[in-house]
C-alpha cells in the first residue's frame, strides 16, 4: 500500500475558535492508482492534501507513505521525503520568470544534491516526456499556459517520486489545454506514475480512476469512476 491513514485528525486553533479541518479520515491508496479527492470549500481536502503531501502533520491518526509511518516526523525528515518521494504541481505553476524550462526542471534536482552531468540530463528527459524537448531554453513568457503546466510537471517528474500530487492543475488553463494536461496525466499513470489529484471540478476527476468525496472533514464516498458513472446512468433510466 503506497498511502495508508488511520483516523486521521487535524485541528488549527484559529484565536479562541477550535477548527476540526479534518476528523477521523482512513484512505488507503495502491501503488499505480489514479485517485481524485473531491470536495467543497471547507470539506478539507485541502487539508488532506498538505497532509499527504508532508506539507503538515496531523493532530492524531496515522499516515504511512510506502510503509514509512511519517505521522511524527520532524520537520527535516518531511522535507527530505518531499523532496524525493512527492512531485507537487500546483494550479498557478510556480514557475520562476526569467528561468528557463530547463533550469525550473533541474531545481529540486540541485536541492537533491545532484550533479551538474546527471541533473542536466534528467531534466531533459522529463521535458521530452512531457513533449518539451524543443522547448527547454524557453522562459515562462514565452510559453503558452498549457506548456508552462507541462514544464511544472517535468519538475514533478524529474526527482522519480513515487506519487505526483496535483492541486487543481487546471484551474488556470482554457478548456481544450486543460484536456491536454490531463491525457497527460492519464498517459503518466498507464506507465505507472501514481498521480492524486485535488479539486472541485467533476470533468477533471471524471479523467481519474477513482474518487473520494469529502465533507465536513470526514470521507462521504470512495467510488471507482466507472462505478460512479454507472449508478448515475442507471439512476436517470
Amino acid at each position: 500500500m503506497m498511502i495508508h491513514t488511520e483516523e486521521i485528525v487535524k485541528t488549527y486553533q484559529m484565536g479562541q475558535v477550535r477548527v476540526h479541518a479534518l476528523q477521523g479520515v482512513s484512505v488507503d491508496i495502491e501503488k499505480g492508482e489514479f485517485v481524485t479527492i473531491m470536495g467543497p470549500s471547507g470539506s478539507g481536502k485541502s487539508t488532506l492534501m498538505n497532509l499527504l503531501g508532508c506539507l503538515d502533520s496531523p493532530t492524531s491518526g496515522r499516515y504511512a507513505l510506502n510503509g514509512q509511518d511519517v505521522s511524527q516526523l520532524n520537520q527535516r525528515q518531511l522535507a527530505h521525503i518531499r523532496n524525493h518521494e512527492i512531485g507537487f504541481v500546483f494550479q498557478g505553476f510556480n514557475l520562476l520568470a526569467r528561468t528557463t524550462a530547463q533550469r525550473q526542471v533541474e531545481l529540486p534536482l540541485m536541492y537533491a544534491g545532484m550533479s551538474a552531468s546527471k541533473r542536466r540530463k534528467r531534466a531533459h528527459e522529463a521535458l521530452e516526456t512531457v513533449g518539451l524537448g524543443d522547448r527547454t531554453k524557453h522562459r515562462p513568457d514565452e510559453l503558452s499556459g498549457g506548456q508552462q503546466q507541462r514544464v511544472a510537471i517535468a519538475r514533478a517528474l524529474a526527482t522519480d517520486p513515487s506519487i505526483i500530487l496535483a492541486d487543481e492543475p487546471t484551474g488556470n488553463l482554457d478548456s481544450v489545454t486543460g484536456r491536454e494536461v490531463l491525457e497527460l496525466f492519464q498517459r503518466l499513470n498507464d506507465d505507472g506514475i501514481s498521480v492524486i489529484f485535488v479539486t472541485h471540478d467533476e470533468e477533471t476527476a471524471a479523467y481519474s480512476k477513482r474518487i473520494i468525496r469529502i465533507r465536513d472533514g470526514m470521507v462521504e464516498s470512495d467510488q471507482p469512476v466507472l462505478e460512479r458513472t454507472l449508478a448515475e446512468g442507471n439512476e436517470g433510466s
